[in-house]
C-alpha cells in the first residue's frame, strides 16, 4: 500500500468525521511501514553477505588464473587455454593438465573441505579452537603413514636423480593413513556421545590423542633407517603435487556430499549457536546433530589428509575470519567459509611453487606460516574488544 494513497484516505476520513475508521487506517499504515522496514533491514543483512561471497569467488577465480600461469616453465596463456580444451602441444598438455590444473582444483576442493569441517566442528563443540589438527585427526593420519612406510614396507624406497625420495606404493600409505585418521575420529565421536563429557573435554581429549599418535610416530621413526625416515617425513609434508585426477575426483565427491549435508543442517547449527538449552527447546536433537556433524567433518579430514598430507590452520583460521566479517549465520557462514578456505590454500600453494622456484616448498609449512600470526592477531583483537 503506497504512502500517498494512505494519506488521501486519511484526509477523506477526517473530512467525513469518521475517527474510528481513521484508527484502523493508521494501524494499517503502521503495519505497512514496519513490514517495509523489516524487508529493507533483511535486504541489508543478506546484501553484505552476498557481496562478501561474490568478492571471495572473484578472488578465487583471479588466483586460479595466476596459479595456472605460475611455475618454472613459461607457457603462454593462449597455449594454456588450448591445453585445457585439448588442442595444446605435448609439453603444455603435460604441464597444464597433469601438473598445474590438478593441484589447483585439489587446492580449491581440499581448502573448502578443511575449512567447512573446522567451521562445523567449532559449532558442534562450541569452541573456536576446534579443528582437525586440535582433535588429533591429522596426527593419526601421520602415524598411519609412518606405520605403512616403515613397518609394513609400503614398496621400496630409492633416491631419484633429483635426490627426491619416491614411495612406490602410495595407495597402501593412503589407505593406512585414512584408517588411522578414521580410528581417531571414532574415538572423538564416542567421547562426544557421552552426556557428561563437555565440549572442552573433547578438545582436551583430542590434544591428548594427538600427542599419543605423535609419540608413536617418533618411536617408529627411531627404529627406521635414513631413507625410510626421509620418505615418512616427506609424506607428512602437505603437498598438492602428489594428487592425480583420480584423487581429485574422490575428494570432489566426498566434499560435495559433505557440503550438501552441512547446508541441510544449517538451521540446526544456527540453533546450537544460541546454546544447547535453546536448541533443545526448538526441537533440535543435540546429540544426533553433533554426532552427524563430527562424523562428516572427520571423514572430510581423513580423506584430505590421506591424499595430501598434513595441511594445518585452514580449518582453524578460515571460519574465524569469515565469522568476524559476516557473523555466525550458517546459511552464509558455511559456503563463504568454503570459498575462503579455497582462497587461502590456493594462495599458499601458489607461494609455495613460486617463492624460490623451481624448488617447490611444502604447502603445509606455508599455511602454518600464514595462519599462526593471523590467528594470534584475531585472538588479540578479540581480547581487545572484550
Amino acid at each position: 500500500m503506497g504512502k500517498n494513497y494512505v494519506w488521501i484516505v486519511i484526509k477523506n476520513i477526517l473530512e467525513a468525521g469518521n475517527y474510528n475508521c481513521m484508527k484502523d487506517v493508521i494501524k494499517i499504515k503502521y503495519n505497512a511501514d514496519v513490514k517495509q522496514t523489516g524487508i529493507e533491514a533483511y535486504k541489508r543483512y543478506t546484501g553484505k553477505k552476498f557481496i562478501v561471497a561474490i568478492c571471495s569467488m572473484i578472488i578465487m577465480f583471479l588466483l586460479s588464473i595466476i596459479a595456472i600461469n605460475a611455475g618454472s616453465t613459461n607457457i603462454e596463456f593462449s597455449e594454456i587455454i588450448k591445453s585445457i580444451i585439448g588442442n595444446g602441444t605435448e609439453v603444455s598438455n603435460v604441464v597444464v593438465m597433469r601438473i598445474r590444473l590438478p593441484r589447483i582444483i585439489a587446492a580449491i576442493i581440499a581448502g573448502a573441505g578443511l575449512s567447512v569441517s573446522g567451521c562445523v566442528m567449532q559449532n558442534n563443540l562450541c569452541n573456536p579452537l576446534a579443528s582437525p589438527s586440535t582433535l588429533g585427526i591429522s596426527n593419526a593420519a601421520a602415524f598411519g603413514a609412518n606405520l605403512a612406510i616403515i613397518i609394513f614396507g609400503a614398496g621400496s624406497f630409492r633416491s631419484s636423480g633429483s635426490d627426491a625420495v619416491i614411495i612406490d606404493n602410495p595407495y597402501m600409505v593412503t589407505l593406512t593413513a585414512f584408517t588411522l585418521s578414521m580410528l581417531a575420529s571414532i574415538v572423538i565421536l564416542l567421547l562426544a556421545r557421552l552426556r557428561n563429557f563437555s565440549s572442552q573435554s573433547i578438545i582436551l581429549a583430542g590434544v591428548a590423542l594427538g600427542s599419543l599418535f605423535t609419540a608413536g610416530t617418533t618411536l617408529i621413526q627411531y627404529f627406521a633407517d635414513d631413507v625410510q625416515v626421509a620418505a615418512a617425513v616427506f609424506w607428512t609434508f602437505g603437498d598438492l603435487g602428489r594428487v592425480s585426477w583420480n584423487e581429485v575426483l574422490i575428494l570432489a565427491i566426498v566434499i560435495c556430499i559433505a557440503l550438501i549435508y552441512f547446508m541441510l543442517k544449517r538451521w540446526d547449527y544456527n540453533a546450537m549457536d544460541s546454546g544447547e538449552e535453546s536448541a533443545k527447546s526448538l526441537g533440535v536433537n543435540i546429540e544426533r546433530v553433533r554426532f552427524g556433524g563430527l562424523l562428516v567433518s572427520s571423514l572430510i579430514t581423513a580423506v584430505s589428509v590421506s591424499f595430501l598430507g598434513i595441511i594445518g590452520f585452514i580449518g582453524l583460521i578460515s571460519p574465524q575470519i569469515v565469522r568476524r566479517i559476516i557473523g555466525s549465520d550458517h546459511r552464509f557462514l558455511i559456503p563463504i567459509s568454503a570459498i575462503t578456505g579455497s582462497v587461502i590454500l590456493l594462495f599458499a600453494d601458489t607461494i609455495a611453487r613460486t617463492i624460490i622456484a623451481p624448488i617447490i616448498l611444502p604447502v603445509g609449512a606455508i599455511t602454518s606460516f600464514l595462519g599462526a600470526p593471523l590467528f594470534l592477531y584475531i585472538l588479540l583483537r578479540g581480547q581487545k574488544n572484550k
